[in-house]
């Protein structure tokens, strides 16, 4: 039995390699896979490599500019509140004060 299935592993491979075929990795937090989980039963996909494998066509298909905004990262902004921003400018202008009374 053992024989027969090193023999299947063996074609596989070989399948494998003639098709060009490579195997890609991914790490994915907890929400990551919850949104793939949620894209898969959406569209009734069963496996995650098929899902993947129809998200990255499909944005090929789209071309450079279209794909673009799909594909860039969300960037998070930081505005210092108004009560810190205070507290900031009073901090360096007794800094500058002391830094002109010690010359």
């Amino acid at each position: 039995m053992a024989a027969q299935q090193k023999e299947r592993s063996a074609k596989t491979a070989a399948r494998r390699r003639t098709r060009g075929e490579e195997e890609l990795r991914m790490h994915a937090m907890a929400g990551t896979r919850q949104a793939l989980a949620d894209l898969m039963a959406w569209h009734g996909i069963e496996e995650q490599g098929e899902a993947m494998t129809l998200m990255i066509h499909r944005l090929h298909e789209l071309g450079p500019q279209k794909s673009a905004p799909l594909l860039a990262p969300p960037r998070h902004t930081y505005e210092i509140p108004e009560n810190v921003s205070r507290k900031l400018e009073l901090a360096y202008n007794r800094e500058a004060l002391r830094i002109c009374h010690d010359e």
